[in-house]
């Protein structure tokens, strides 16, 4: 009996994970809630009804309510630029860690699914939308995640919340506001061909360290942001000023490797070290609207690297 249902579980495995992360925000999170799901889904195997609902609808109902508990008990998960802070005014500011600040995680694309479903998902994994819906009451994001993710009905979403379709539609309506007001819209969101030519660009100049070349490629009111640290920065003078502080620091001879989260591009940064190696430094995340980046995420976090199973350094 337990193979069989895990025939019938097991392909939803990389959707429910997609589903509980953009509710959660982590991805250690949402890999706990995959596993309630299917322990809860077991319980309850013998009054399930293949006439009521289709097994894949009947797990996102368990997962959906799996996450609502768990987010009785959780912080909402942010990033530097949605903390209410102003941005960085002096690129050389004294660098101030979060703290225990439980930030956003990004998601490896690998997780998610092969690149046709993670292609058809990436528009609500994008980094900055599921960071603008931690700000959602725990329900509003439940709705919006089944009404924009999913593309479920409002009935269905009213039955699988426990809602009637009205405060479904409300709580609709309030969530879409909220994110208009954070000002994450659903921008054009290029071919991941076109994004990561953007980004070998980006690439090479950064290699050169070339900030004329680099300067060109950001829109007018990039953002930068680092967690863990809280410092965030917006425009392309402070993020190129930025950038140059960077190479004073640490030097211009570097190494990048393309990697894929959350639907965009991303590379990790290796710096060269005195022995002659290069250090893992970076897990850098592109967000492009047409051939311009207008959001660089970039995490210096060991638990972030041991997710994307990066190594530690590069030989000369």
């Amino acid at each position: 009996m337990a193979d069989e249902f895990s025939t019938r579980t097991d392909p939803y495995r990389r959707e429910l994970l997609a589903h509980c992360y953009r509710m959660l925000g982590s991805v250690h999170d949402a890999e706990d809630l995959v596993q309630e799901t299917l322990l809860r889904a077991w319980r309850a195997r013998d009054s399930y009804d293949e006439s009521r609902a289709s097994m894949r609808t009947w797990l996102y109902r368990i997962a959906t309510n799996a996450c609502l508990t768990a987010l009785e008990q959780r912080t909402r998960r942010p990033l530097p630029a949605g903390l209410g802070g102003p941005p960085g005014e002096d690129p050389r500011e004294t660098l101030v860690h979060g703290g225990e600040v439980p930030w956003l995680q990004p998601i490896p694309d690998a997780l998610v699914g092969d690149p046709a479903e993670v292609a058809a998902a990436r528009g609500s994994l994008r980094l900055a939308l599921v960071a603008a819906m931690q700000q959602l009451p725990a329900r509003q994001r439940a709705a919006l995640v089944l009404r924009e993710a999913l593309d479920w009905p409002v009935g269905q979403i009213a039955q699988a919340l426990d809602m009637t379709p009205a405060a479904v539609n409300s709580a609709l309506q309030r969530a879409r506001k909220t994110l208009s007001a954070s000002g994450v819209h659903e921008d054009d969101i290029a071919e991941p061909d076109a994004q990561r030519a953007v980004v070998d660009r980006y690439v090479d100049a950064f290699r050169k360290a070339d900030l004329t070349a680099l300067e060109k490629l950001l829109a007018d009111d990039v953002i930068m942001e680092m967690p863990p640290m809280l410092n965030w920065f917006r425009g392309r003078a402070h993020y190129t000023e930025f950038l140059a502080q960077v190479f004073e620091w640490n030097g211009t001879d570097w190494r990048m490797l393309p990697l894929a989260a959350n639907g965009q591009p991303a590379i990790a940064a290796y710096v060269r070290a005195p022995e002659g190696h290069y250090t893992l430094h970076t897990l850098q995340i592109f967000t492009l609207t047409g051939d311009s980046i207008t959001r660089l995420t970039v995490y210096q976090d060991a638990e972030i690297f041991t997710l994307f199973d990066l190594r530690a350094a590069l030989p000369e």
